[in-house]
């Protein structure tokens, strides 16, 4: 037995309520498609239908939330595009805690049914592929960890594997894990490539073409969190752009995921972040490439479980499909 956790319920919008997921995937889909004819067949409804929603969701609001535009099909409107970019941030701050709760559910139903073996348990930075993945799968016990923090948990025995990257295709010397990959207590497996760069603001109103701009500017950063390997590399691209972290505004916000930091942009709080090209894509937000990376995954040396090799298998294959992902 497995269950499956989302956040649902309806939100209050001053003259009504509207049921939370039918609205945001209606508005991430008009979002993405720029037609309602389009966001309509994606949902796998009739365009009467998404009118319909769209109306409920405006007579709740008091204002309109998509126009159309002659020759140019539909567009959310900037109230439209705050209540998406609201409704997302709420998504990505309880994506963790409702796939752990998931998994804790899991494992309980399981034993309702039979005796299951015991768990891959798995410490991993967190990635939006390496996440849809791990759906499902109540033989892998998932926490979302920095890389730093993914990797002192494998050092101390309390998880089988971790998931960790630092900005670089391959081990580098000022590597912050350059002696993990000498140590033959440790087996290093690369899973896929990734490219990070900087999320900005649709359109790019402020002109930003790399890290010095940021401070140059004054535009508000998002941060990610102590030990987070965006966060790593962010700071070495500083230090290699001698641009001293004091001097970006907003150094100290810290959110735990691209999502959140998308969804911060997305939603005008902040104009810049560092995240994945697949989030910045799925946000609708402007991208500037600053390299790709390698996410590995660390275990024991002679370290096996049954679910290991398949997950590794899974992973290499989904991101030859992926916006902005690779084989490693």
């Amino acid at each position: 037995m497995s269950a499956a956790l989302h956040l649902a319920g309806t939100i209050g919008l001053g003259h009504g309520t509207v049921p939370l997921e039918a609205a945001f995937r209606l508005l991430d889909a008009l979002a993405g498609e720029k037609s309602l004819q389009g966001a309509a067949r994606r949902l796998g409804i009739s365009y009467r239908c998404a009118w319909g929603r769209i109306g409920t969701i405006e007579a709740a609001c008091g204002q309109a939330v998509a126009v159309k535009t002659k020759g140019h099909g539909s567009l959310l409107t900037p109230f439209g595009s705050a209540l998406l970019a609201a409704i997302a941030d709420a998504y990505a701050e309880t994506e963790a805690a409702l796939e752990e709760a998931r998994l804790r559910l899991d494992r309980r139903l399981g034993a309702l049914a039979a005796p299951l073996a015991a768990p891959l348990r798995l410490a991993a930075s967190h990635d939006t592929l390496l996440t849809g993945v791990l759906a499902g799968r109540p033989d892998i016990e998932t926490s979302v960890a920095g890389s730093a923090e993914a990797l002192a948990k494998l050092a101390a025995g309390s998880v089988d594997a971790a998931g960790f990257h630092f900005g670089a295709r391959e081990a580098r010397p000022d590597s912050p894990f350059a002696a993990l990959f000498a140590d033959p207590d440790r087996r290093i497996v690369p899973l896929f490539l990734r490219e990070q760069g900087l999320m900005l603001a649709r359109g790019n109103p402020l002109g930003l073409s790399g890290i010095a701009d940021i401070a140059a500017t004054g535009a508000r950063f998002v941060n990610r969190q102590r030990g987070a390997g965006t966060r790593l590399w962010f700071e070495r691209l500083c230090r290699e752009a001698a641009v001293p972290a004091e001097a970006i505004r907003g150094i100290e916000t810290e959110e735990f995921t691209h999502q959140a930091v998308a969804a911060i942009i997305a939603s005008g709080a902040a104009d810049v972040g560092m995240g994945t090209r697949a989030v910045a894509a799925r946000f609708g937000l402007g991208f500037l490439p600053l390299g790709e990376e390698t996410y590995f995954l660390a275990t024991r040396a002679g370290f096996e479980h049954p679910a290991l090799a398949p997950l590794v298998e899974a992973v290499r294959e989904r991101a030859g499909d992926e916006l902005g992902y690779g084989p490693a």
